[in-house]
């Protein structure tokens, strides 16, 4: 992969930092996430909310299926899961409305947008017997031909999008690009370009040397994902903040981090291909960007504080007493485990942002 990107750079120029991310995580052959379908768990390179067992997905699945009560019973409806790996977490939400909420289950297509052939084989194997009916497709645009009312939704996918690195230096900021020798170099940024507009919301109140990253492709993420459904709700769980918390002054450095093995270190050029890159969300900005396609943020806290509120029907009919699923519900809700370090966000259709939304996103209403 190294090889690879300096022959990109010998003959195209430098790099953007996204450029460099598409190659070093998603080039088909060499990237990291074409590797192996392993990366998750403890014999991988980190963990998630996946990883603590299958009361995540089940509690998951509550809410969708109360989505499919609330919305009529749909006779044909559709989850579309982004960024479903391996589909352990597909088959923790498949299991749970086929016991529980059977005609939910019988009316569901489960869709998943999979470019990678590896991973695409994974879900089948996985997935195949678990879905009435199972559309594993190697792009989004093969689903949303044929949109149906339901979710979409991804879990740690949004880090995963490409993002610029920008630095604040003499007065300005500076988009930071790879270059030979896989070395970072500032350049000018264009005016009249998308970064542009996009540091224009964050201002220029920030030290000398002061770094972070920006993502401009919320709005086509979105869109594209949204074209997948009718009617229906958009729901991410990501580790990130709201705007003013993002760019505080004192987080110079970013929230820019690499993962191997389970170790976090902070530097991304070190072997390409071999290694997660990743940096949290910016909430505010992923509202701002729904807004534009007609979504709003109808609901935001952490994820401690959201699967409580979905496990408290569970909890009220005894069914949370088993000792492995209070341990999972502790890992996932507690603060000081993936509680409050993850948020969940939901995006509806001409929804109406709450007070209190509007509060916790730092949003103007």
């Amino acid at each position: 992969m190294r090889e690879k990107i300096l022959s990109e750079i010998g003959q195209h120029g430098d790099l953007t930092f996204p450029e460099y991310l598409e190659m070093a995580l998603y080039d088909p052959e060499l990237g990291y996430y074409a590797r192996s379908d392993s990366q998750v768990g403890r014999g991988g390179d980190f963990y998630t909310s996946v990883s603590v067992g299958a009361l995540f997905g089940q509690l998951l699945a509550q809410r969708f299926a109360k989505w499919w009560e609330e919305n009529g019973s749909p006779q044909t409806w559709r989850i579309v899961e982004i960024g479903a790996h391996d589909g352990k977490l597909a088959a923790d939400v498949l299991g749970y409305l086929h016991a529980y909420f059977p005609k939910a289950w019988q009316a569901l297509e489960y869709a998943i947008p999979e470019p990678l052939p590896r991973l695409r084989q994974a879900q089948h194997e996985r997935l195949s017997k678990l879905a009435k009916k199972l559309n594993i497709a190697s792009t989004m645009a093969s689903i949303s031909a044929h949109p149906l009312p339901g979710i979409a939704f991804g879990n740690e996918i949004l880090d995963a999008l490409p993002f610029h690195l920008v630095e604040f230096y003499a007065g300005e900021w500076q988009e930071i690009y790879v270059t030979t020798n896989l070395t970072f170099t500032p350049k000018p940024i264009d005016h009249a370009s998308q970064l542009a507009a996009a540091l224009e919301k964050i201002g220029t109140d920030f030290p000398q040397g002061y770094r972070t990253e920006i993502r401009t492709n919320f709005p086509s993420f979105l869109r594209n994902v949204s074209t997948c459904l009718t009617d229906g709700l958009l729901l991410f769980i990501d580790y990130g903040f709201a705007a003013p918390e993002y760019y505080e002054r004192s987080r110079a450095a970013g929230t820019l981090r690499t993962f191997s093995k389970h170790k976090a270190d902070e530097d991304p050029l070190v072997r390409p291909g071999e290694i997660d890159i990743t940096a949290h969300v910016d909430f505010t900005d992923l509202a701002a960007a729904a807004k534009t396609i007609g979504y709003a943020p109808t609901a935001f806290s952490s994820q401690g504080s959201y699967l409580t509120h979905l496990a408290a029907p569970l909890m009220l009919a005894g069914e949370l007493d088993d000792p492995k699923a209070i341990a999972q519900f502790q890992s996932l809700t507690h603060p000081g485990k993936l509680g409050s370090s993850f948020h969940v966000i939901e995006l509806s259709p001409g929804g109406e942002i709450s007070s209190t939304v509007a509060h916790r996103l730092a949003i103007t209403q």
